[in-house]
């Protein structure tokens, strides 16, 4: 005899790959192998300097997207990002202020040319550098602020401009999350002195690994380009130079990948139309829940929602975030708890070695820094007790899936 059930039977949803790639990224890259090269860069100054054709082409092709002079082709976001502390002429001595809930390369970028990250706590609500905290950290040797636009949007990017012209420093846009986001209708990534794009597999256009330096600055565009591609065998005879000797590596783009790229960036809108239009189905879903905060979106901004991100307050919610989160996963439901660890726990950090056993460039001339548990509240309090996110938002998913979660967080609250 079949023992009767005493719990109600959770139906699991499915949900199916996230792949846009298609016949027209394999046709980009079949003309590349038919033809070739498979990489057109030469590390000595002429023409092939910069790149193949389909470098150039794809260069070209993101700078008019985005309404920038130059873009820059890196083989990672993170490449690009050291791209750009390389081209502001940041090293030993200087400080760059960053926030502490990002991907670790934002605050690694930093370290590689020497120069020391200095965390700044973020926003409750975007999630992303607080101003207010940044203008407690500058100090004589502050060279640049990173802000990163996290999940999909920018911070309050208005009071970063102003600090930045009274304090004299640049502003480095980490926009690995947020490409075609806006904010006061300027595309974000380009509010800044020097912005950096990704096209890691995770991101809303991907080409595997792939980066995109963009900048309006001449000077800084020609030092990434030849912190990309061993600027030190090029400035001796490059006609024109005259910023002085330079270190670089080879962190340039190959043909294929650039075709995969091209073809990526003519798909940009279509698919944050997606994200967007199941993020707002969701937001109207799950408004008024109580102990549940959909995301915020200030006046001056769009967001393309790399993940779907809320804040939850336990005690309203009536059941903690790991037993919420833990009963949607049962579900199916691709969600979690808090992002990464804030950065500055990481042992790196704590212990301040980041070259072997040496404390370089913590305590270059007598350099000190503050990486200690508590630095920035807001931080852990978000990492640890009320951030979560999900990644339903996003094509090929549909109104569905948007549907099927909104129904199961009312099931699991019991609202």
């Amino acid at each position: 005899m079949q023992q009767k059930r005493n719990k109600k039977e959770i139906k699991k949803v499915t949900f199916p790959p996230v792949y846009t790639i298609d016949h027209r990224e394999i046709a980009a890259v079949n003309a590349v192998l038919k033809k070739g090269p498979l990489s057109g860069f030469v590390g000595t100054p002429g023409p092939h300097f910069f790149g193949g054709p389909v470098v150039q082409r794809f260069e070209a092709a993101f700078a008019k997207k985005f309404k920038v002079k130059h873009a820059v082709s890196f083989n990672s976001a993170t490449t690009a990002l050291h791209g750009a502390i390389v081209a502001l002429g940041v090293g030993p001595g200087d400080e760059v202020i960053v926030p502490p809930y990002t991907m670790s390369a934002s605050a690694t970028a930093v370290l590689m040319n020497g120069a020391v990250p200095i965390f700044a706590d973020i926003d409750p609500d975007t999630f992303c550098i607080d101003p207010a905290s940044v203008a407690s950290k500058i100090t004589k040797r502050t060279k640049a602020v990173m802000m990163v636009n996290l999940f999909g949007q920018t911070g309050d990017m208005g009071a970063l401009l102003r600090l930045a012209k009274k304090h004299n420093f640049a502003i480095v846009e980490d926009n690995a999350q947020s490409a075609g986001a806006t904010w006061n209708k300027k595309y974000t990534g380009t509010v800044g002195d020097i912005g950096v794009f990704s096209f890691n597999v995770h991101k809303q256009i991907q080409s595997g690994e792939g980066g995109v330096l963009v900048t309006n600055n001449k000077n800084y565009a020609l030092r990434a380009q030849l912190c990309r591609n061993h600027g030190e065998s090029v400035v001796g005879g490059l006609k024109g130079y005259s910023a002085g000797p330079i270190f670089g590596s080879n962190y340039r783009m190959t043909e294929v990948i650039a075709a995969i790229a091209e073809v990526q960036l003519a798909k940009l809108d279509f698919l944050n139309t997606k994200r967007t239009a199941l993020a707002a189905r969701l937001t109207k879903k799950l408004r008024g829940i109580p102990g549940l905060t959909v995301p915020h979106l200030p006046k001056e901004n769009t967001h393309v929602y790399y993940s779907y991100v809320m804040k939850v307050d336990e005690k309203e919610l009536g059941l903690s975030r790991a037993a919420f989160v833990a009963a949607l996963q049962k579900r199916g439901f691709p969600i979690g708890a808090g992002y990464v660890e804030p950065l500055y726990l990481l042992p790196l950090f704590q212990k301040k070695q980041a070259f072997n056993n040496t404390h370089f460039p913590f305590d270059y001339e007598g350099m000190t820094q503050d990486y200690s548990k508590g630095l920035c509240p807001v931080t852990e309090r978000m990492h640890y007790e009320e951030l979560i996110g999900t990644d339903v938002c996003q094509y090929p998913y549909t109104t569905a899936h948007i549907d099927a979660f909104a129904e199961a967080v009312r099931e699991v609250v019991g609202k």
